[in-house]
């Protein structure tokens, strides 16, 4: 069981990009700008966990759904896809609350 909470975050992922595919949210409106606004989302809240790993505010939780690789001491690789998840989430969730309405 340990590739359970990858696989979830993996399923997520690809609903999100079911969703921007289907509707046009934020990658299929304009990949280059969404690639920067993900990347630098990504970065941000990568350094945001290691700082907090570095002042004894986060740590890694034990569990047996998780793979056990770690990117960086007390960071999961599956942080790494959570992060991505939640940085691709809000940009969908800002395109659609952007885009024009069809037939106004």
């Amino acid at each position: 069981m340990p590739l359970v909470y990858l696989a979830a975050l993996l399923v997520a992922l690809t609903g999100m990009v079911l969703l921007d595919r289907r509707f046009r949210l934020f990658f299929w409106r304009d990949a280059r700008r969404a690639a920067i606004v993900l990347v630098v989302g990504v970065v941000f809240f990568l350094l945001w966990d290691l700082a907090g790993v570095s002042l004894g505010v986060f740590f890694r939780g034990e569990t047996s759904f998780m793979t056990g690789i770690q990117i960086a001491p007390e960071v999961p690789l599956e942080e790494l896809f959570f992060l991505t998840l939640l940085c691709y989430l809000t940009m969908n969730v800002y395109g659609f609350t952007t885009r024009k309405r069809q037939g106004a």
